[in-house]
């Protein structure tokens, strides 16, 4: 019997883009061909994953409700397995920035004092060609110590600390659900995840482990353990291509989606020989569970964003389990977000937001979260004095095993615990965050301060996720007026006619202000509800 016939080589993969500075070091021949070859490889299962999201999406729609999955029972109910220690690098990662991967975030974020950089490219970056090749070209320069940064206003350099006071990098990709519109093989675009991870992985992979160090990555919008599974077969894949132990990459994954907290042990599990933690998300949280019961009527409306707070009963219960299951398999929970921007110019401002920082980081202390998130590194220092009360001289707490804790389906779901209640203020917060959001990121920005908060794209998700859940609910305000979509466009005319007044014309004419409200007020009004609303942004983005 003859041979099988060999697989047909790979397509190579084609940039569409006009070039920007220094790409060809970032897009050699032998890094395009690696991202060919994993889009062979994964893309179609990262396609049947997408549709059976859909698939689920409609269950949900029928039952309104969600459960753990019967069929993988012995999975939680097996007492015996954990997830690989972590290695040196992960093991204390009590404080972590987040931020873009420009030359200036990298710079700072790295010099932080925090522990791990979330090197962003998804919800606080978007995803230009030029914030996606020059953002891995950031990260191969900083590990090389080739990097510094000068800003233009005030003259003031800045260049990297000794490697040893260095935060740890860990890169955050895009989720499965979008393209990059940029680079395609034969004609289908390759999935932005599969790009962000490719060339890190490809460029650095090597470097990092002869540092000491290795390739980690944190996972988005995962919305199952079949897709971490997904994930766990491209390390394993990537890592045998380039002749690297299994096991060297260390991913944690986001749990920020609601489907994704019924199924905490089971994303450990498929990654067991990978993953190095779980963390607990807010506003795509929430913008998950608007999201998937969306039909489901006034038992899952959602107050003002701000009023929902990890305080919340069924907040509370996410977080716990987190925790409870993280520590039960050997992994590091890792906290929320502080998004406060502090202000060089009101101390009292500071004061009160700096409290309120306080008082949510010894929370997760004295819950058990082993490390939490910053958005500025004026707050490494408070979030750090929290965890450094809790944890002393130890690098984490997974020793308390959270016992205590036992969440049932029904706590996850108890979104009608809450006494809040939707408000006219938190409907003209939701306009004027969502407007100002958009805006910034059509122009290629993807971390924006508004209004003291360093907000991303989960915060514009969770904006026009609850204006459309308020009008389809058929929402009545804490002044007695019914939230339609009449009442929003003129919310959204006078704050675009307020942002004119105060930009100027000429300022307002440069920037996307029509843009962003008419695409806001597309993605809330519309009768079918999009998905994600970075896909019709994405069309619109300049670069």
């Amino acid at each position: 019997m003859s041979a099988p016939a060999p697989p047909p080589p790979t397509p190579p993969a084609i940039v569409d883009a006009e070039p920007v500075p220094r790409q060809e070091e970032v897009l050699t021949d032998a890094a395009l061909a690696f991202v060919a070859e994993l889009h062979r490889r994964f893309t179609p299962r990262r396609d049947e994953l997408l549709a059976l999201r859909a698939e689920r999406r409609a269950e949900i729609a029928r039952t309104a409700t969600l459960d753990f999955l019967p069929e993988t029972a012995a999975i939680r109910e097996d007492d015996s397995w954990r997830v690989a220690p972590a290695p040196p690098a992960l093991e204390d990662r009590r404080v972590e920035i987040t931020g873009p991967t420009d030359r200036r975030m990298t710079v700072n974020a790295l010099n932080s004092g925090a522990r791990i950089w979330l090197a962003d490219f998804e919800d606080a970056s978007a995803p230009t060609w030029e914030n996606v090749v020059l953002g891995q070209l950031n990260l191969t320069d900083a590990h090389r110590r080739g990097i510094d940064f000068t800003d233009e206003r005030t003259g003031k350099s800045y260049a990297l600390r000794p490697d040893e006071e260095l935060a740890t990098v860990v890169v955050r990709p895009r989720g499965w659900h979008l393209d990059e519109r940029h680079l395609r093989v034969g004609d289908t675009p390759v999935p932005g995840a599969l790009v962000d991870f490719g060339l890190y992985f490809f460029h650095n992979a090597r470097h990092l482990i002869e540092r000491g160090k290795g390739p980690y990555f944190y996972l988005p919008k995962t919305e199952s353990h079949l897709e971490a599974r997904l994930w766990n077969d491209v390390f394993v894949f990537a890592q045998d291509h380039l002749g690297i132990p299994r096991g060297t990459i260390r991913a944690t994954v986001l749990i920020e989606t609601i489907t994704a907290a019924f199924e905490m042990e089971e994303i450990l599990w498929e990654l067991r020989e990978h993953a190095s933690g779980l963390n607990a998300g807010r506003w795509d949280y929430l913008f998950s569970i608007v999201k998937n019961f969306r039909d489901a009527g006034g038992k899952f409306v959602l107050p003002d964003r701000n009023a929902v707070t990890m305080t919340a009963p069924f907040m509370r219960a996410y977080t716990e389990l987190l925790v409870r299951t993280c520590h039960k398999r050997g992994a590091h929970a890792i906290g929320g977000m502080a998004a406060f921007i502090p202000s060089r110019r009101d101390a009292e401002v500071n004061r009160v937001a700096f409290e309120k920082v306080r008082a949510d980081k010894d929370r997760e202390a004295g819950d058990g979260f082993d490390g939490s998130w910053v958005a500025h590194p004026d707050l490494v220092p408070i979030a750090g004095e929290c965890f450094d009360k809790v944890l002393g001289d130890r690098p984490h707490q997974k020793d308390r095993l959270r016992e205590d804790v036992d969440v049932t389906a029904a706590d996850l779901l108890a979104v009608d615990s809450l006494d809040a209640r939707p408000t006219h203020a938190g409907l003209v917060n939701a306009v004027q965050v969502g407007i100002r959001y958009i805006e910034a990121w059509l122009r290629g920005v993807g971390a924006v301060a508004i209004f003291g908060l360093m907000e991303d794209a989960a915060t514009a998700e969770i904006s026009r996720s609850q204006i459309w859940q308020w009008i389809n609910a058929g929402v009545v305000l804490d002044t007695g007026e019914r939230v339609t979509a009449d009442l929003v466009r003129r919310i959204a005319a006078g704050e675009l006619a307020a942002i004119r007044a105060e930009a100027g014309e000429e300022a307002f004419a440069a920037g996307d202000w029509q843009q962003a409200h008419d695409l806001l007020l597309t993605v809330s009004l519309d009768e079918d509800y999009a998905d994600f609303l970075t896909v019709p942004a994405y069309e619109r983005l300049r670069g």
